[in-house]
């Protein structure tokens, strides 16, 4: 098995360079593929800031990746639980956050728009200190 970075997970998704896309094509063809949880972070952010993905292309995207034999996920399940609340309006990276933290009481922010997305999703409350 093998890792791959966020750049071969964006050159894959946005075949925006056909020589990468190409090679990344081919490693996700050939290997058995880990993608660590920061590459997925750090590959929404990249889709959505700088090809301007929306939630639902990016989740489209990451759902057809993730659902191949050959590629394995921290926590699977943890992830499509991400996905979900994305989908349905919580941002990535706080969807990844809350999906994280469900051993804990409470997950404090200072993002209001986090702690008014996230209500009633989990026990795991998320609220201003």
């Amino acid at each position: 098995m093998i890792a791959v970075d966020t750049n071969i997970v964006v050159r894959l998704l946005t075949q925006d360079d056909e020589q990468q896309h190409n090679k990344s094509l081919k490693l996700f063809q050939e290997q058995d593929i880990f993608i660590p949880d920061t590459v997925i972070l750090e590959t929404e952010w990249v889709l959505r800031f700088a090809y301007h993905f929306k939630p639902d292309k990016i989740c489209e995207a990451f759902k057809n990746l993730f659902g191949l034999p050959n590629v394995q996920l921290t926590n699977g399940n943890l992830m499509a639980q991400v996905l979900q609340w994305h989908e349905n309006g919580l941002d990535f990276a706080d969807a990844l956050h809350l999906a994280q933290s469900q051993n804990c009481s409470a997950i404090y922010t200072f993002d209001t728009k986090f702690v008014n997305n996230a209500k009633e999703l989990t026990q795991c409350v998320v609220q201003q200190p």
